[in-house]
């Protein structure tokens, strides 16, 4: 699977799809796609991680506590 960085809109193959989804990681593992050569595996936040097309990765993906609202950590940061 690959995701885009928000900032630099680099695209970035993913290379543990567990670690993606588990929403008590925030640090993945993947390999930036740069040029033809392979690069070296590095970590990223999920935070800073979009589909290809622009849109947010699901809360689920993101936040253990999203079936409750008051525990939730996207919450507290509204």
């Amino acid at each position: 699977m690959f995701l885009q960085l928000k900032d630099s809109g680099d695209i970035v193959k993913i290379l543990d799809f567990q670690e993606l989804i588990d929403p008590n990681t925030n640090i993945i593992h993947g390999q930036d796609q740069l040029g033809e050569e392979e690069q070296e595996p590095d970590t990223y936040k999920k935070q800073n991680l979009v589909f290809p097309s622009g849109e947010s990765l699901p809360r689920c993906w993101l936040d253990a506590n999203y079936r409750h609202p008051q525990l939730s950590s996207s919450s507290q940061q509204r």
